[in-house]
């Protein structure tokens, strides 16, 4: 016997033909991954005339935000391989947007931090990927922004145990 408490109704998917069924997909993340394709199609419209590829921008805010990684974390954080994660890591020292130092202590900890012209280069990038945010999100309240935030966090977590 199935409890239908742990089945989400038609109306909290947002689609009211929707029926969950346990032996069935719900279709969640046939949605999520055609999210993934608009926003990444969205995100190189806009970054492209700032002559960034979406890695690069995210190569850039994981550089922000973390300060030092290994080049493993890198290639997770930035969903590309090691090998191209370092290739993304010269280009963007090459065209000046970061520097990079070993860390004295491990071998294969790398320092990066943002020139000056790449954090103007991440604060222009922030704001038009900001702006999509807005428009994607401009029905839902400042709490309902939390709530799927949240509830996204925890499906990346769910997934990455498994």
């Amino acid at each position: 016997m199935t409890s239908n408490m742990s089945q989400p109704s038609a109306d909290s998917l947002g689609n009211d033909n929707l029926q969950y069924q346990s032996d069935k997909p719900a279709g969640v993340a046939y949605m999520v991954g055609r999210l993934d394709r608009a926003l990444r199609r969205s995100f190189r419209r806009v970054l492209d005339p700032l002559g960034l590829t979406l890695g690069q921008y995210t190569a850039l805010s994981v550089f922000y935000s973390s300060g030092k990684l290994s080049n493993a974390k890198l290639a997770e954080r930035t969903m590309v391989s090691p090998q191209a994660a370092n290739e993304l890591i010269k280009g963007m020292e090459k065209k000046g947007w970061i520097v990079r130092k070993p860390d004295p202590n491990h071998g294969r900890i790398i320092h990066i931090s943002l020139t000056t012209e790449g954090k103007r280069l991440l604060s222009r990038s922030d704001k038009v990927i900001a702006q999509i945010e807005r428009q994607m999100l401009h029905d839902l309240s400042d709490k309902e922004i939390k709530a799927l935030h949240g509830k996204l966090r925890n499906a990346v977590g769910v997934l990455r145990e498994l």
